[in-house]
């Protein structure tokens, strides 16, 4: 149970140069870039600061840009994966993006607001998907066998949606053959795609290895019809 005072965070939306500046200065830090962290989607997407209301630290950013149809080979996820599928479905998509909580704030409650944000912005936006890349830290994927066979058994996009390869550098861990332990699995897998997961999320059938972030990353993403009832009247509690 969180012992975390109500109201300790204030969650909004960044409406200065100044509060993107600081979202960017959190994800140099977490993904530890060296120099700030931005790239040319940040001008076309909208960003969500979670702060600390005391010190006015930003705890989490993420940003969130929208898409139709044709419009996802705009996307930062086209650049490593082939979406031609995806751009079938009905409906608007939401691309969340460079998600990151500061490393020194491990309140399990930073999350849930992030959560309860993008359940207000899906909701108003009329989303029908919410994807992203999901990133694993470094770029050996041996590290995580586990967690990839785990998600080739139970969470592999439906055939319809499943992106193709296009980076250069990947990792089709669907066609390997390992029966994964379970629990070491789960502790693979980064917190953010445990919560797509639990919400009825799915992934690439391979990872992309990206030299320039140091991570490997998959593909995900959560139809917004099938999260289960139960947990979608959470999320717009926390919103």
């Amino acid at each position: 149970m969180t012992q975390t005072p109500p109201g300790r965070y204030l969650t909004r939306e960044a409406l200065t140069p100044g509060d993107i500046t600081r979202a960017q200065a959190l994800r140099t830090q977490c993904f530890q870039t060296g120099t700030l962290d931005r790239d040319a989607f940040d001008a076309a997407a909208r960003h969500f600061l979670i702060e600390d209301r005391d010190s006015g630290t930003v705890v989490c950013c993420f940003r969130l840009t929208r898409f139709q149809g044709a419009e996802l080979a705009q996307s930062y996820a086209a650049q490593f994966y082939e979406l031609s599928r995806l751009e079938r479905m009905k409906g608007a998509m939401l691309e969340l993006g460079r998600f990151c909580i500061h490393p020194e704030w491990q309140d399990p409650d930073i999350q849930r607001l992030a959560w309860g944000q993008l359940a207000r912005e899906v909701d108003d936006s009329r989303a029908a998907l919410l994807f992203g890349c999901s990133s694993f830290t470094g770029t050996d994927p041996a590290r995580y066998r586990d967690a990839f066979a785990l998600l080739k058994q139970q969470h592999l996009a439906p055939a319809e949606w499943r992106p193709r390869v296009r980076a250069a550098e990947v990792h089709p861990y669907a066609r390997e053959r390992h029966n994964p332990d379970p629990r070491r699995a789960r502790q693979q897998i980064p917190p953010l795609l445990r919560s797509y997961l639990a919400m009825g999320g799915w992934v690439s059938d391979h990872a992309v290895i990206d030299r320039q972030m140091g991570t490997l990353h998959v593909f995900t993403g959560l139809e917004v019809a099938a999260i289960p009832p139960n947990r979608a009247r959470l999320l717009r509690a926390l919103a």
